[in-house]
């Protein structure tokens, strides 16, 4: 029976290389010069401190940039609260979302429903797996999924006929 499964994974690896080029660019820029700005990342989570509202956009924005460039999403990006540090400074957590959660998948399995395919999708653990009679079918699920935003970024991968 032909199946495909629906996940929302990143490449830790290029969210390292792009940490370190933003923090190769905080390093150079000349209206960082001076002040306290930092970027780190530790398991999943990345961390900037910056030492004011405006630094802290800017050193997001770069981040955001980077990763695009390296084809990682921003939506798998969780901006958490800005919180007050030491000397007037700024820091901000940003999660790394990796899978898909219980609430995402379903909506994800509703929205497949919604389209009245004979399909049927089943949660399993941090993805959601599709299966169905034609790959037709299936190749029209993944159409209908794509575009609706579900504030994920999601794969369609292991397209089993």
């Amino acid at each position: 029976m032909p199946s495909f499964d629906i996940v929302s994974k990143v490449d830790l690896q290029e969210v390292d290389n792009a940490v370190n080029q933003t923090r190769k660019e905080i390093a150079q820029r000349y209206d960082f010069k001076g002040t306290v700005n930092e970027i780190d990342l530790n398991e999943g989570q990345i961390t900037i401190l910056a030492a004011d509202d405006y630094k802290l956009q800017a050193v997001s924005d770069i981040l955001k940039g980077k990763l695009a460039r390296r084809q990682v999403s921003a939506k798998s990006l969780d901006f958490g609260k800005k919180e007050p540090a030491s000397g007037g400074a700024v820091r901000q957590h940003v999660s790394i979302i990796q899978g898909v959660s219980k609430e995402k998948g379903k909506e994800l399995v509703k929205a497949i429903k919604a389209t009245r395919l004979k399909v049927q999708a089943q949660i399993m653990e941090d993805q959601v797996r599709v299966t169905g009679k034609k790959i037709d079918d299936l190749q029209d699920v993944i159409q209908a999924l794509k575009s609706q935003d579900f504030g994920l970024d999601l794969q369609f991968v292991n397209m089993r006929s």
